[in-house]
This record gives C-alpha cells, sequence and structure tokens, in this order.
C-alpha cells in the first residue's frame, strides 16, 4: 500500500462470483453467517442457507452443511445462481440524457436516487426510470439491473452510461475491465490537500469490525487505483479532481478517508463536524468510452451540481 506523489487520475465490482479467505477473526463462525456477513447486498439467512443446501456456496471445493464452522485459511466460494424472474415497474421519471442512440445511453443522475432496484428501493431507481424510457435494455446482468454495465453511489451525482443489448454491454464491461474508460469525479474534501497531484494505491476490503464499510487492507481485498490532483483550496477544504483507475465499491471515499482528506457530507467515511450537505460531495464529472458498434470515442462531462456548487460559493466568499 503506497501513495505516490505523482499524478497520473460495475460489472468491475460486482459479480456472479464470489471467494473469500477466512481470516482468524472470522473462524469458528457458521458458514451461513461468515457469507451473509461478506456479501454487498442485503440477502437474508435463509436465502444463503438455500443456496447452501443446492451447493452453491463451497468451502475448499466441497459442499458443507449451513452449520458448519469456519476455520483460519478455509477458501469460500459463492457462484450466485441466476436470479428468479421479478416485475420491475416503469416509472416516468424524468431523466438528464446527455447522449442516446441504439446502443447505449449516457444519464446525469441525481444524488439519492438509487442505481437498480434493491431490498428497501423497489421503485425510484435508475433502472425504472430507464425501463419507462427506453424499449429495451440488455438482460446480461439479470432481471434487477437491465442495462446497467456501472454503478455510482446513492449519494453521489453524476454521469452513468447503459447498455441497450448484449453486444453493447459486453464491449462496455470489457473497457470497464480493461481501465481504458474516462471516469473524472469532483469531490470537496476535508482538510488542505499538500500534495498538488498524486496516486492512491491501496487495496479495499470489506471493514472487518463494521461490515457495511469498506477500509484499506491486504486481506481479502481488491486492487485499487485513485489518481488525483488539486483544483481549488480553501484552507480547510480542498476540491479535488480524481480519476479512477479501478471501480471499487466506495474507491473514492475509503481513499480519501485513507490519506486523510474524508469527503465533505459522507455519512459513512466523513467528520460530523463541518459544511452539512445531503450526501457525499462527490460529482460524476466525466464520463468517456468507446462506442460499441463503431468505436468512435465519446466523452461527456456534466457541470457541478447547484447545492454542491453552492457550498464552493459559500467557500470563495469567506
Amino acid at each position: 500500500m503506497n501513495v505516490n506523489k505523482e499524478f497520473d487520475e460495475y460489472e468491475e465490482d460486482k459479480e456472479d462470483k464470489y471467494e473469500w479467505i477466512v481470516d482468524a477473526a472470522s473462524a469458528k463462525e457458521r458458514i451461513d453467517k461468515y457469507v451473509k456477513e461478506q456479501l454487498d447486498e442485503d440477502v437474508s439467512r435463509s436465502q444463503i442457507q438455500l443456496w447452501i443446501e443446492s451447493g452453491s456456496v463451497l468451502v475448499n471445493d466441497a459442499q458443507v452443511k449451513a452449520n458448519y464452522k469456519t476455520a483460519d485459511g478455509d477458501r469460500v466460494t459463492l457462484i450466485v445462481p441466476e436470479p428468479e424472474p421479478v416485475e420491475i415497474i416503469p416509472e416516468n421519471i424524468p431523466l438528464d440524457i446527455y447522449y442516446e442512440d441504439g446502443d447505449v445511453i449516457v444519464v446525469n443522475k441525481k444524488r439519492g436516487m438509487v442505481v437498480h432496484p434493491a431490498p428497501g428501493h423497489a421503485t425510484g431507481t435508475l433502472v425504472n426510470a430507464l425501463m419507462f424510457h427506453c424499449t429495451d435494455l440488455s438482460g446480461i446482468n439479470g432481471e434487477l439491473r437491465p442495462g446497467i454495465v456501472h454503478r455510482i453511489d446513492k449519494d453521489t451525482s453524476g454521469l452513468i452510461m447503459a447498455a441497450k443489448n448484449d453486444k453493447a454491454h459486453a464491449s462496455l464491461a470489457a473497457q470497464l475491465k480493461a481501465h481504458s474508460v474516462t471516469r473524472k469525479y469532483y469531490a470537496l474534501v476535508h482538510g488542505n490537500v499538500s500534495h498538488d497531484q498524486g496516486t492512491v494505491d491501496a487495496p479495499i476490503g470489506r471493514d472487518p469490525h463494521d461490515r457495511k464499510m469498506y477500509t484499506v487492507i491486504d486481506r481479502n481485498s481488491k486492487h485499487a487505483v485513485t489518481h488525483f490532483h488539486v483544483v481549488e483550496r480553501f484552507g480547510d477544504y480542498t476540491l479535488l479532481e480524481l480519476k479512477l483507475e479501478t471501480g471499487r465499491t466506495h474507491q473514492i471515499r475509503v481513499h480519501m478517508k485513507f490519506i486523510g482528506h474524508p469527503l465533505v457530507g459522507d455519512p459513512l467515511y466523513g467528520r460530523s463536524k463541518g459544511i452539512k450537505m445531503e450526501g457525499q460531495a462527490l460529482h460524476a464529472a466525466v464520463l468517456g468510452f468507446e462506442h460499441p458498434e463503431d468505436g468512435r470515442y465519446l466523452e461527456f462531462a456534466a457541470p457541478i451540481p447547484a447545492d454542491m456548487e453552492d457550498v464552493l460559493q459559500s467557500l470563495r466568499n469567506r
């Protein structure tokens, strides 16, 4: 793990196969409890027990029972079965569309909107809106995430692309995996970032002390790289432009906390004192990719939203 001082900036984190190595702190847990703690999604214990019974959960490549107690060093594999068909209700929710053709659509998502349906968010999501607006979306990501190639957090605003057919989806996903998609964010962080530019190269995994959070950790983690440079300084706050090389869950939020400059308004990784915002001051400002059909490079830029711009202006006026 290191913080380099030179500026160089879901599908990726969303997968149907998971693999974990049990550490000493998680040893002697029931396997169903262990798997539930590892998953991003709010999956019920009973659902996990059905997966174990059907052989979707393996320990050291062998089927076990739900009451199996884990051991330090166990390799746990989960292959998530295809989801049961569900009905997503198309909703006439206005979309801020930046580009659309027969293969792809690019939307500027508002802060507060969830990308796809999940427990507690069955309606009002970007997918519900896309289902109303588009006549077709790719089916690669299953019933709950049609068209969704990557995602941004509920309380992050900005540009997101969706695929209208499976061929386009495969192309865009491959570009994400190859790190060739341009993704630039603006973030307002606490403190005066001393270096004008830098790279945070630090693996991200589940926080062993709080399963709802992620942290920089060596074990059971994924490679994560974020490049940054300073756009504007306000004394005790700094506006950064960040470029993602990888796309891990909460990556920017975790990396900024790791270097001692958490995002303003971040309810999980931020600070309780200082400027108040509804959600973190993070905006996906630039999105660029090769068109999945003809290879043209397309790039789009969305301005910082009004609430975040108001905060920046108040800091300039101090």
